[in-house]
């Protein structure tokens, strides 16, 4: 099993609007497109997003930088708050996906995956692309490769 896990990109500030509707900014955008590149070549077999806008913005420029056919999977479990161990729990059947989400989750999903627990986050930059490998996703039983900044 190997998995993905994007940062979404630059978005706009906090406004008037609902966190969740915050768009990509273009600086934003050309930071997806610089991680999209590091999956060039990669046997992706699915893109998971979180529903708010920006991941769903960011889902989608990658998927169509790397001519992805299959339609983004857009799930409740990857929003800003949701707990690394429910994550985790819906990955048991995934082989090579992509996971697009927000902070705080990516860094607890990172540290739970590797480490086994949340108090050691990995600190991930917007549009940052972690790189993780394992067989199952369970606490601590994932080796992480890498984390690439835009």
């Amino acid at each position: 099993m190997k998995l993905w896990v994007l940062r979404h990109g630059e978005a706009e500030p906090h406004g008037s609007r609902p966190d969740s509707e915050r768009e990509l900014t273009n600086k934003g955008r050309e930071e997806v497109l610089r991680s999209a590149a590091e999956l060039m070549g990669q046997p992706l077999t699915a893109i998971y997003a979180s529903p708010f806008k920006r991941a769903q913005q960011t889902a989608e420029v990658v998927r169509e930088a790397l001519n992805f056919k299959p339609e983004i999977r857009t799930v409740e479990w990857l929003t800003p708050d949701y707990r690394p161990q429910a994550v985790a729990e819906q990955l048991v059947s995934v082989d090579y996906a992509l996971l697009v989400s927000h902070n705080p989750l990516v860094g607890n999903l990172l540290g739970y995956l590797q480490n086994g627990h949340v108090q050691d986050p990995e600190a991930v930059r917007t549009a940052g692309l972690a790189e993780l490998e394992g067989d199952l996703p369970l606490a601590g039983a994932m080796k992480l490769n890498s984390i690439k900044h835009p």
